[in-house]
């Protein structure tokens, strides 16, 4: 009895430093979800804007100029940009967003992937550890992106997709990745980065704006076009850097609550078997009292 006593209260004593862990944890992504929230709240409508702006540049310069962004070809070498976190402990947050980027693969490209023609850029160590794991064709430069977060590290990864959307390496980018809604919540999406898409003139569904263009128009969308384009590579790494901040600190809140039932019914089960050992303790020493007087 006294060693089933010994084991329930290492048991107690394990899961309360467990619990003392996820709380600390809880606290600090508490903490860096604040910071990376108001960042992609403060950029979030700039970005949808300028997204707007170029669609809709797009849309309404086709035929005019020659805008090698916006070319649609015939898809045949393909990049896809997955952004998942360098850590875990985040529940399914990254599970979720290198699911999707399979399930893309395999729906959306599975005749570029049989042919060795979609290459893989992951930014955050859980992509790049599971697609290299996996053998797929990777690009290695920017998976510790999040190391040092900045707009021109940012920027250096989106070159990779531009420049060589431009040079004819790749026909299409699309970016995988989790689209911040609330802590709780995180929206995991598929986003066509290049080519440009258009916005389709039809009633309900979109709606093309007339620009006037001061400089010349060529030179001020080709100016223009890697800028915006940049911004939206960044806000979608925003968007993933909050969303696992989110995603770890509902994990461990989680994970602390469930600790805390783990122990209720563990000390439940400690005073049972404590007075049980007593009530076995009471009735040997009746017993031998009673035998003595007998």
């Amino acid at each position: 009895m006294s060693g089933q006593l010994k084991e329930v209260r290492n048991r107690i004593k394990s899961i309360q430093s467990t619990q003392q862990i996820t709380k600390a944890m809880k606290m600090v992504s508490a903490a860096k979800l604040r910071r990376a929230q108001d960042a992609i709240v403060q950029m979030r409508p700039y970005a949808e804007k300028l997204q707007e702006m170029l669609q809709n540049i797009v849309s309404n310069t086709e035929g005019d100029i020659d805008m090698a962004l916006a070319a649609n070809r015939q898809v045949e070498n393909v990049l896809i940009v997955v952004i998942t976190s360098d850590r875990g402990l985040c529940g399914a947050y990254n599970t979720n967003v290198i699911k999707l980027a399979k399930q893309t693969i395999r729906e959306k490209y599975a005749a570029q992937y049989a042919k060795g023609h979609v290459e893989v850029l992951p930014i955050g160590k859980k992509a790049w550890e599971h697609f290299v794991k996996n053998g797929y064709k990777v690009n290695e430069r920017f998976w510790n992106l999040f190391s040092h977060l900045t707009f021109d590290q940012v920027k250096a990864a989106a070159a990779v997709g531009l420049e060589g959307f431009v040079k004819g390496e790749f026909d299409a980018v699309d970016i995988v990745y989790s689209e911040f809604k609330n802590a709780a919540t995180q929206r995991y999406k598929v986003e066509q980065f290049l080519p440009i898409a258009k916005v389709e003139s039809v009633e309900g569904k979109g709606r093309k704006a007339d620009f006037i263009y001061e400089p010349e128009k060529d030179a001020l969308i080709a100016e223009l076009m890697p800028k915006i384009l940049n911004t939206q590579f960044f806000k979608a790494v925003l968007d993933a850097h909050a969303s696992e901040h989110g995603a770890r600190m509902t994990a461990m809140d989680k994970a602390t609550d469930n600790a805390g039932e783990l122990l209720r019914s563990l000390k439940i089960e400690y005073n049972r078997a404590r007075q049980a050992a007593i009530t076995t303790e009471l009735t040997e020493i009746v017993s031998g009292a009673a035998a003595l007087v007998g």
